[in-house]
């Protein structure tokens, strides 16, 4: 690890970042965390820093968004989820992560290229309806997310390919992702143990963040709070095209360099 002054320098704008992601404010803030830590330790670490701090963050998250949530979409992504963190743990010494970020991350910027033809389409007179629960695409997007969420800490993207489309409530789509990470993250802590990827040292040193963590989820969930849907929806969009981005191009480059 950098010398502490060095280390909190990159570790303070990461958390920033990942905590107003937690707040509500789009997965894209979220992705960027591992990647500026790992300007301090290795991606490994980074990861297994930030699993903590973002267990600190769902308890805050869990709090501020208590009253909200939509249950049908929970059962409907959870089993999907879980079956998604046992393959990536069963998995994880054989898969690339960088070809599952590529993957995710096409996926993604299609996905809202979509939706920005359907925004034109409306705009021209097609009325685009709130997409209905079902059972495959659920299953398939919920494993997704539960396995791209474990080894390559890019669950979000999945998540809102099936989520978005509902046309939830703000406050209530927002509730249902801090519910759907929460139960993640909690059983994510089973496999990163057995894979020695936590330690007492990783431990003391997230828990230096967890105030800085609190603080910055808070500021997220303000913000989102005051969103009005016709708002809050391009936002997410964009959000989920900036992530999107983000996976294909690192993906892409660690591929290219071959590793």
């Amino acid at each position: 690890m950098l010398p502490d002054f060095d280390f909190y320098l990159i570790a303070v704008p990461a958390v920033l970042l990942v905590g107003l992601s937690k707040g509500g404010m789009g997965e894209a803030l979220s992705l960027m965390g591992v990647p500026i830590l790992s300007m301090a330790v290795s991606p490994v670490q980074a990861a297994a820093l930030l699993l903590p701090i973002l267990i600190a963050m769902d308890i805050v998250s869990l709090w501020i968004w208590r009253k909200h949530g939509d249950r049908r979409t929970l059962t409907m992504l959870l089993p999907g989820a879980i079956a998604g963190i046992a393959i990536g743990w069963a998995t994880s010494a054989y898969v690339s992560r960088d070809a599952l970020r590529l993957i995710i991350g096409l996926i993604t910027v299609l996905f809202v290229l979509r939706y920005a033809y359907n925004v034109w389409r409306s705009r021209n007179g097609v009325a685009i309806a709130p997409k209905q629960h079902r059972a495959g695409p659920a299953a398939l997007w919920g494993s997704f997310a539960g396995y791209g969420s474990f080894v390559a800490h890019a669950g979000g993207p999945p998540f809102q390919i099936y989520a978005l489309p509902l046309k939830l409530d703000p406050r209530e789509y927002t509730g249902t992702i801090v519910r759907f990470f929460a139960v993640l993250n909690a059983v994510k802590l089973i496999p990163y143990f057995a894979l020695g990827q936590l330690d007492i040292s990783n431990l003391k040193t997230s828990a230096t963040l967890f105030p800085l963590a609190m603080v910055a989820t808070a500021c997220g969930a303000w913000i989102v709070r005051r969103m009005k849907p016709q708002i809050f929806y391009p936002f997410m969009y964009t959000m989920a095209f900036i992530a999107g981005s983000r996976l294909v191009w690192d993906g892409l480059t660690s591929l290219m360099s071959g590793g």
